[in-house]
């Protein structure tokens, strides 16, 4: 009892006890608001939804992942990179063979179903691009903004974006492209080539509205311009900013929003849980929700800067960008400031692969923690127990 009692007080100490609570506490938020979101979907004798039941999985699950990743060293992960590529790459290309899309997009192809089970591979490749960015970085710090370099980056980076793209996921290719961004403006890449890269979007932005993007995507930029042309293209967003604004300050009550109860929402559960947020817990709860998303990227940057390598540094800023970057999308588009593009509120929205991929990114960012901060240090770690 004394030698269990010895080994949680170790692990204890070298965990970010800080950034787990917030993870903690911002999936249980989540998980009352889901079921707030769902309450209508209920049958006597019901308790929870089939979403809210699968989200509890899902961060249990995922905790308990993040809890075993950061017992072992980071570099168990770092030096199985071309495995981990390889691996992201399959997963991408079965979505063109056996990839299954929402009911109103039969073009795309971003989910994999497994009998029961459902997984969407975007969100686990996210955590895999970051590890194998953070490497590819870390062995071209020397000569970084040789144009070479800077090519080699990019090729690696538009891999993923142009595999999720294809499937149909836009949204998940733009945070690919702010996750890239922020690691190479982090690792000390030149500003002139994010200068560039600027230009050629801008550049290519026509092409691609042309060419790349679907009837229904165009029609989503235009509803923000032209919502009375587009009315129906638009409606899920009047509903949520209705839904928002009648929360008020201190909101209607929990389960008590009228919208939400009365299944106005389209995606109340999911993409549009802020709305639901606000319309049941009003400015406060909307306040509480991104402040704690704020806090758990800026959480993860500190423990970056701590670290004593570069590499660690890039994965832990990575981590942050991806739930700065989705947060920011998920709420501006909820807010009609961007178009609906299928991004869920990190800890929040309703999903499975969503909120079991973003712990296993917060387990990496608990494993550096441990093993390679610069902090007061305990004799015994775990890893180095299981080695042995």
């Amino acid at each position: 009892m004394k030698k269990l009692f010895n080994t949680i007080s170790t692990f204890l100490k070298e965990t970010d006890l800080y950034l787990l609570t917030m993870c903690f506490v911002a999936s249980v938020f989540g998980i009352i608001m889901v079921t707030s979101a769902t309450k209508y979907t209920l049958t006597d004798g019901q308790i929870l939804s089939r979403e809210t039941i699968i989200m509890i999985v899902a961060v249990a699950v995922g905790i308990l992942s993040a809890i075993l990743i950061s017992m072992l060293d980071y570099q168990v992960f770092t030096k199985l990179w071309p495995v981990i590529a390889v691996i992201c790459i399959v997963l991408m290309l079965l979505l063109f063979k056996f990839g299954t899309g929402p009911s109103a997009r039969s073009d795309a192809r971003t989910w994999l179903k497994f009998g029961p089970i459902s997984l969407q591979p975007s969100e686990l490749v996210k955590i895999g691009f970051i590890i194998t960015f953070s490497v590819h970085i870390e062995r071209l710090k020397d000569k970084l903004n040789h144009i070479l370099s800077i090519l080699q980056l990019g090729v690696h980076a538009i891999i993923p974006i142009a595999l999720v793209a294809l499937t149909g996921d836009m949204g998940s290719s733009l945070v690919f492209i702010f996750i890239t961004a922020a690691m190479l403006f982090v690792a000390g890449v030149h500003w002139g080539y994010f200068a560039g890269a600027f230009a050629f979007i801008v550049a290519i932005a026509p092409l691609a509205w042309i060419y790349v993007l679907k009837q229904l995507q165009r029609d989503r930029f235009l509803a923000l311009l032209y919502p009375d042309l587009y009315s129906d293209i638009i409606y899920q967003q009047k509903c949520g900013m209705s839904a928002l604004s009648s929360g008020g300050f201190a909101g209607q009550g929990l389960f008590k929003g009228a919208y939400t109860q009365a299944r106005v929402i389209p995606e109340s559960k999911n993409d549009m849980i802020f709305t639901v947020i606000g319309e049941e817990l009003g400015f406060i709860g909307c306040t509480v929700a991104l402040l704690l998303l704020t806090l758990i990227a800026l959480r993860c940057i500190s423990v970056g800067k701590k670290s004593r390598e570069q590499s660690t540094n890039l994965i832990c800023c990575g981590i942050a960008a991806m739930i700065a970057s989705q947060m920011i999308i998920n709420v501006g588009m909820c807010l009609m400031v961007l178009p609906v593009i299928g991004i869920t509120l990190p800890f929040f929205s309703a999903g499975g692969s969503s909120n079991l991929c973003i712990y296993l990114g917060i387990g990496l960012v608990l494993s550096i923690y441990r093993h390679n901060c610069e902090r007061e240090t305990v004799n015994i770690k775990v890893y180095d127990s299981l080695r042995r």
